[in-house]
């Protein structure tokens, strides 16, 4: 599996393979597709909180560089967390994930 994990390293912007877990992947002559959920663990930025998983946001898509000619989709769901105390609804804050990374701004997404 840890192979598996440096190819993707390799091929995708390592902000998805940090906070994302693939759950699907689908394959044609032309496409590639691939599915990203974002991991269940508290953010930094809630660590002292008391937060807990609440679903996922709108799946978004954004196409990525070509591989070997096919067209890449990358599908992705971001999670939501609810502030237990106040009961609102928060999300990771992706500007301070994003940092030094080129993937980060496609990620923030505002719905």
């Amino acid at each position: 599996m840890d192979s598996y994990i440096d190819i993707l390293k390799v091929l995708l912007p390592e902000l998805l393979i940090t906070h994302f877990d693939i759950v699907k992947h689908d394959s044609n002559k032309e496409v590639l597709h691939l599915y990203f959920e974002e991991k269940k663990e508290i953010p930094k930025e809630f660590s002292s909180s008391m937060i807990i998983s609440h679903g996922f946001h709108k799946e978004i898509t954004i196409q990525d560089f070509p591989v070997r000619g096919k067209k890449v989709f990358l599908h992705i769901k971001r999670r939501r967390w609810l502030d237990k105390p106040s009961k609102e609804v928060v999300q990771r804050d992706w500007n301070l994930v994003a940092q030094g990374t080129r993937m980060g701004s496609r990620l923030i997404v505002v719905e």
